[in-house]
């Protein structure tokens, strides 16, 4: 889909239609409306074919595009194709291809930083209840999630700490899942504290993450209607404002994990 997305813009960047389009590659309108639609792929030489047409000159941005529509990988996420929402697989999949991710949450631990008991009480608390064996699914999905191993960042807020989603012996072994796996040296652990002062960042949880070229990232938003993925370079823009302002206003990882340890005590 990201494909399809940036092969459609750059041909309106271009101010060409489809049929132009199509003309130049010597295919019909309706491949090049198959192409832009993610239902029919590209090869390598019309991608770049396309790409010239199209004045595109960013190499490394062509390079890229070329390695997603040659790419064939058979993630373990597909295991869970037709078993979960299809939007599970795409933040497993788009995880797998990112050189970095960014979190931002203010009433839950981050996905990637959450004990099996922690998931386990997080889905049980959806409307409407999931079956058992479906809840159970998506428990060992966000578990298998955790085996990223791009550098990640987690900016949390000290109420995602402190609410309990189950008890006080689960709340305390969450804690301290989340300074153990703030040790790892590719994960990097930062909390925004109540009595911070001036704090004006965002109030809502966000993640972010990397492309292989920038104009390739990618920002993951929950909305009302399900996950929201924003991909268009002023939306990014502002995205990657928001979480450099709320990682400037956080803790240090020093200052967090003490944080985090003092937390852990109170229970």
């Amino acid at each position: 889909m990201r494909l399809a997305t940036e092969l459609r813009r750059l041909r309106e960047a271009a101010d060409l239609t489809a049929r132009q389009a199509a003309a130049l590659l010597g295919v019909s309108p309706a491949q090049i409306t198959h192409i832009e639609s993610a239902l029919a792929g590209v090869s390598e030489k019309r991608l770049r074919r396309l790409a010239a047409h199209y004045a595109c000159t960013d190499e490394e941005f062509i390079d890229a595009l070329v390695s997603m529509a040659t790419d064939r990988t058979r993630g373990w996420w597909e295991e869970y194709r037709g078993l979960l929402p299809t939007p599970f697989l795409d933040i497993a999949e788009l995880e797998h291809h990112s050189t970095y991710r960014h979190d931002v949450e203010f009433l839950f631990i981050p996905g990637l930083l959450q004990t099996p008991d922690y998931a386990r009480a997080a889905f049980s608390s959806r409307v409407p209840e999931l079956p058992d064996e479906e809840r159970e699914l998506r428990v060992r999905h966000r578990m298998e999630r955790q085996r990223i191993t791009v550098p990640y960042e987690a900016v949390i807020h000290e109420a995602a700490l402190r609410i309990r989603l189950g008890d006080r012996a689960a709340s305390r072994a969450q804690l301290a899942h989340v300074l153990a796996r703030s040790e790892a040296d590719h994960i990097t652990v930062r909390v925004i504290p109540f009595d911070l002062d001036g704090f004006g960042g965002t109030w809502s949880t966000m993640m972010l993450a990397g492309g292989p070229v920038p104009r390739l990232d990618t920002a993951v938003r929950d909305a009302p209607h399900g996950t929201a993925f924003v991909d268009s370079e002023a939306q990014l823009g502002v995205f990657r404002t928001l979480f450099h302002r709320v990682k400037d206003a956080s803790l240090d990882p020093e200052r967090s994990r003490d944080f985090i340890h003092r937390l852990g005590k109170e229970l």
